[in-house]
């Protein structure tokens, strides 16, 4: 499914210019009825390592919250979780919006009531 999360971002990206305020990026993902889940991108204007609250700064969300990128999976939450991550750091590995994700402070993923996993930071 990684050409999938790969192309949802890419298009997120390609359509949107990223704010100069922005000074990192968080992947909130959100859990729907059915094993199914969602997830949307947003530049923040504020990035602390120590306080997670820093997602909660949000400049953009780049329209990716009338967009969301949608996927169905029986499992639990942290499970989804593991699942998005696993994606998203290969995205940061090699895809065509990963230098323009790292060039800022920080990257992180999480659901949006609960803790953010640090993909990446400066």
């Amino acid at each position: 499914m990684m050409k999938n999360v790969a192309d949802w971002i890419d298009n997120v990206l390609h359509n949107n210019a990223v704010p100069t305020d922005i000074v990192a990026f968080c992947f909130n993902l959100y859990e729907e009825s059915d094993s199914s889940w969602a997830m949307e991108l947003v530049g923040t204007e504020r990035f602390d390592l120590e306080d997670e609250d820093w997602a909660c700064n949000e400049a953009t969300d780049f329209g990716s919250r009338e967009n969301l990128y949608n996927w169905k999976m029986e499992c639990e939450w942290d499970e989804a979780l593991a699942y998005m991550v696993n994606e998203l750091k290969q995205y940061l590995s090699s895809g065509k919006y990963a230098e323009l994700l790292k060039s800022k402070e920080g990257v992180g993923v999480g659901f949006v009531d609960g803790n953010i996993e640090i993909l990446h930071s400066k």
